[in-house]
């Protein structure tokens, strides 16, 4: 289980925080509202009427996450996505970094699917209260393939060496250099 909080978004409206249909165009003072927020009596709104307020920044538990790889730092193993099928030498951090995070440098967890809360914000995991009996989640994980390609756009290379190699490389743009520094020093 991960335990964390999650993104905050701020002071939000009915529409956005409770999803409430809006109302029609033309309604009088505005359509993104709640129409009724109860009736006479009880003279007090009930907890259950949608209201505007704070939106995320709220304390979430996320039950049965699989863990898929507790990996190495950098220092230790620099070729920690390596796996069985796929020997390309390779570090866990993809190509450019991951965005507003930057590069793993350290140990990590590679869990299954999605944690709370923004990049950079303290997780907790715990142990299952529930026993996981289901076939699913007793299987042996092997993984096959880990992704490095850029995650800004369409990334398209594992490493900067794959990249390199493809362009045509930076030894041959280093001796473009060379011999454009080599004709200014002739002339």
């Amino acid at each position: 289980d991960t335990i964390g909080v999650s993104k905050g978004r701020g002071f939000e409206g009915v529409v956005t925080r409770w999803g409430v249909t809006r109302l029609v165009r033309k309604s009088h003072r505005g359509l993104r509202k709640v129409a009724c927020i109860g009736s006479w009596h009880p003279a007090r709104v009930q907890f259950q009427v949608p209201r505007s307020g704070q939106n995320g920044y709220g304390h979430r538990t996320e039950i049965n996450k699989k863990i898929y790889r507790i990996g190495k730092s950098l220092k230790d193993d620099p070729n920690n996505a390596v796996t069985e099928n796929d020997l390309t030498e390779k570090a866990i951090t993809p190509m450019g970094g991951f965005s507003h995070y930057g590069e793993v440098t350290n140990e990590f967890v590679m869990l299954k699917g999605t944690t709370p809360g923004i990049r950079k914000r303290l997780v907790t995991l715990r142990k299952s209260l529930l026993p996981q009996v289901s076939r699913k989640a007793v299987e042996k994980i092997s993984l096959k393939f880990i992704d490095t390609s850029s995650k800004f756009g369409h990334g398209r290379f594992q490493t900067s060496e794959e990249k390199a190699k493809f362009f045509g490389g930076a030894v041959t743009k280093k001796a473009k250099t060379d011999a454009k520094a080599e004709d200014k020093a002739d002339n």
